[in-house]
């Protein structure tokens, strides 16, 4: 079992910028892939970015690229989202997410792909 532990959110100006750290706990032994997610009230939750076990791999929704950076240490086992040029839209619960990949080079931008999430870290933008 993984645990996933976000932090960082809160309320920030349209512009203005937020890093998200999401620290693992548990079975970390095994390498993981990990993403971010985020969900709005009414919507479903929808892939923010992913990365592979060692971070050379990343990928974004097009809906962030450009303006978020997704990063992680695994010597701390933790992962980071740098988010800058933040919009209204982009307020929402932000959850982290682990699949066990034993070292391959994907990563995953599906809900279904992952085996474990984070209790979530609410961001919110105002205009």
């Amino acid at each position: 079992q993984v645990q996933l532990v976000e932090s960082g959110g809160g309320l920030v100006q349209a512009g203005g910028s937020l890093r998200l750290s999401c620290a693992a706990s548990g079975r970390t032994g095994s390498t993981y892939a990990m993403g971010w997610f985020r969900q709005a009230p009414g919507k479903e939750r929808e892939f923010v970015a992913a990365i592979n076990w060692s971070g050379v791999r990343t990928y974004y929704a097009d809906s962030v690229k450009g303006r978020f950076t997704f990063s992680r240490d695994n010597t701390k086992n933790t992962v980071y989202l740098q988010m800058g040029s933040l919009k209204p839209e982009d307020t929402a619960v932000y959850y982290c997410a682990a699949r066990a990949t034993y070292y391959s080079s994907n990563y995953y931008y599906r809900v279904t792909d992952y085996d474990y999430w984070g209790q979530g870290t609410q961001v919110t933008v105002s205009s």
